[in-house]
């Protein structure tokens, strides 16, 4: 099979959605000049690229003729050598064995080419570092830079990226003998002065130290030809904003200077209009589906009680069998709390966050990378940098308050045309937040049911046997015949090795893994409803006359029907269901226990809870149809005033 490869983080050409415009009203722009024509080659069509006529118009619009191919033009070389790129530069790419650019590197690397400012909105994993990286070396004199200077800048967020993107220029550039040097805290400042005395072609640097240097006077920016702004929405949320001001404000006023984001906010848009000029507008989307029309990054959403959340990690790693899994987690302490948890459960799991020392969060991510760790668990923070190909499954431990910031996560599986999965835990009250992922991302989240104890053992059974069968096929196994052989005299090996596999399989199960999770219904909003006079509610929920052995409905309005009945009533959503509870009176129950119960444990809002009536030994709750089976599930794992009560549908 011949097989195309693109630089790492990319997706192939063939799903793409770019788009190329001019951003207008720049304070740097200094005349009315024309700017260049841009032409890129597109799948199935050419794009080209209007000039901007004034810095008060607006921008320019990118014009598709679909369809059409040229009759009288030379044909145009493919791949890498399409974009113009220098002889030296495409024979170190082909020894890396690349073949084909992703789509934010064959739209972005021909107007850097050409001199031009760019603004590119890409999501992380799309090839973003040779999309820059390339004609950044290309466009630099190489030893030009004097002591102490640098012919191009390269600002990133973390310490982490730094050294990524660091050690990505010096392979590229190895043949144009470039001299590259990252720039970060957390690294003896005496060994960057060295490396920075004698001049450098490529300073790769965190804001932060950057203006240490500048302030020092060790570096400076005077000479630079190229500034590039990587993942510049990650440094503004990490506060570097006016840190990124000093450093432009430092550069000569004629640099070149290229922005790149997963996202384009508001606070983006105003920086791009402050310190670029006139730049190229590229916008790419992450691929979303697969060759075979499949989709590339599979997102899940799992509803589940927050009591109920680690048990339900767990079922879903050992169903799913990541090779490996990136966690996310909001705090450090639930971070440490993750890791232990899974460690304790057979998992091979790491915890990352800002509280640990420099060393000891490079040995953990080294550990990642090089696959020693199976699950990562990490706060945003810590993970951001973090630049790994083989990351199969990314975990929301807890739904993003931002949109953007589980777009940031979700990029790091799925890459380099790999399929991934992202999996979200959701509470069941928490519907407001994955509506604005789904809006923001573009996607419907698919809600899936938490995988049964039938699931698990099914799996379990299924990677026990591939275990076996490679057992089987590297046959390095005499050490045990000793053990068998004196068996199989007094036993039938076939129940020798069933026995044997019944002593792995009880090595590795748990007491969590017997119990059945319930899956809550999603809450939605409730429409709004005029409110109507009747008695108050308490805090344990609808109280009216009778007392605790009366039946109630919230709002007092008595429930026709008689036990066992489904009743449609008229404005509630649809049919009720009445449920049979094992506790009455004798056992002090009352109708606040229920109701507590029933919207703690399912999860579910007091507006599905109808009528209640309590007797001496048992009692009768009405509850919506839809929320039935989840409402049941919870009652017979709950505990209510000291006891488990059976609880069914009346009838």
């Amino acid at each position: 099979m011949n097989m195309k490869h693109a630089l790492p983080d990319g997706y192939p050409t063939s799903a793409r959605t770019t788009d190329r415009t001019a951003i207008d009203d720049n304070p740097r722009m200094t005349s009315k000049k024309p700017t260049s024509k841009v032409t890129t080659k597109s799948v199935g069509k050419r794009v080209n690229k209007a000039p901007a006529e004034s810095p008060a118009e607006s921008p320019a619009e990118s014009s598709v003729d679909a369809g059409q191919a040229p009759t009288d033009e030379p044909t145009q070389p493919d791949g890498f050598a399409s974009l113009g790129l220098d002889e030296r530069l495409l024979t170190t790419i082909g020894a890396l064995g690349y073949e084909e650019p992703t789509p934010i590197q064959r739209e972005a690397i021909p107007p850097l080419l050409a001199g031009r400012d760019l603004l590119a909105e890409a999501p992380t994993g799309t090839g973003k570092t040779a999309a820059f990286a390339l004609p950044t070396l290309q466009r630099i004199t190489i030893g030009q830079a004097g002591p102490g200077s640098t012919s191009a800048l390269v600002l990133v967020p973390t310490r982490e990226l730094a050294m990524q993107v660091a050690e990505a220029l010096h392979t590229y550039g190895r043949g144009l003998g470039a001299r590259v040097l990252p720039v970060y805290g957390g690294q003896p400042i005496s060994q960057q002065l060295r490396g920075l005395r004698g001049g450098v072609d490529i300073v790769v640097a965190t804001p932060g130290r950057a203006v240490d240097h500048l302030k020092r006077g060790s570096l400076r920016f005077d000479e630079v030809q190229v500034a590039i702004l990587d993942e510049a929405d990650e440094m503004l949320d990490m506060g570097f904003a006016e840190d990124l001001d000093t450093i432009l404000s430092a550069t000569p006023e004629a640099r070149q200077t290229a922005l790149f984001s997963a996202t384009i906010s508001p606070t983006i848009t105003r920086i791009a209009k402050r310190h670029l000029r006139e730049p190229v507008r590229v916008t790419v989307r992450a691929e979303t589906r697969s060759a075979d029309g499949g989709a590339l990054v599979r997102q899940i959403a799992y509803v589940v009680r927050r009591s109920d959340k680690l048990a339900a990690l767990c079922r879903i790693l050992d169903v799913e069998d990541p090779t490996s899994a990136l966690v996310f987690a909001r705090t450090r302490g639930e971070v440490d709390n993750l890791a232990e948890a899974l460690s304790a459960r057979g998992h091979d799991a790491g915890a990352l966050h800002g509280g640990l020392a420099q060393e000891g969060r490079d040995r953990m991510m080294g550990r990642f990378r090089d696959g020693s760790l199976d699950v990562l668990v990490a706060t945003d923070v810590a993970a951001r940098g973090l630049d790994i190909d083989h990351v199969s499954h990314v975990v929301n431990y807890d739904v993003p308050s931002d949109p953007d910031q589980y777009v940031h996560r979700i990029g790091r599986t799925g890459r380099a045309g790999r399929e991934g999965t992202a999996i979200t835990l959701v509470e069941p009250r928490e519907h407001r937040q994955l509506r604005n992922i789904e809006q923001a991302t573009h996607a419907k989240l698919q809600i899936a049911h938490l995988p049964t104890v039938a699931d698990l053992r099914e799996r379990r059974t299924e990677i026990l046997r591939a275990n076996l069968r490679e057992a089987l096929l590297e046959n390095e196994f005499d050490r045990f015949r000793g053990v068998v052989e004196p068996l199989a005299d007094e036993f039938d090996l076939v129940d020798i090795a069933l026995a044997a596999i019944s002593l792995i399989e009880g090595a590795g199960a748990t007491d969590a893994d017997v119990v059945e999770l319930a899956s809550p219904p999603l809450i939605m909003p409730a429409p709004a409803r005029p409110v109507r006079p009747g008695p108050a509610r308490g805090p344990g929920g609808p109280v009216g006359p009778g007392g605790p052995g009366g039946r109630f409905v919230p709002g007092g309005r008595p429930v026709p029907g008689r036990p066992g009945q489904s009743v449609d009533r008229p404005g509630s959503g649809g049919p009720w269901v009445r449920l049979f509870v094992g506790g009455g009176r004798r056992d002090n129950l009352r109708p606040g226990d229920l109701v507590g119960a029933i919207t703690n444990e399912a999860g579910v809002p007091g507006s599905v809870i109808g009528a209640i009536r309590i007797d001496e030994a048992f009692s009768l709750v009405d509850v919506q149809a839809s929320v039935a089976d989840p409402v049941i599930r919870a009652l017979r794992g709950a505990t209510i005033r000291g006891r488990k009560l059976p609880v069914r549908i009346d009838g």
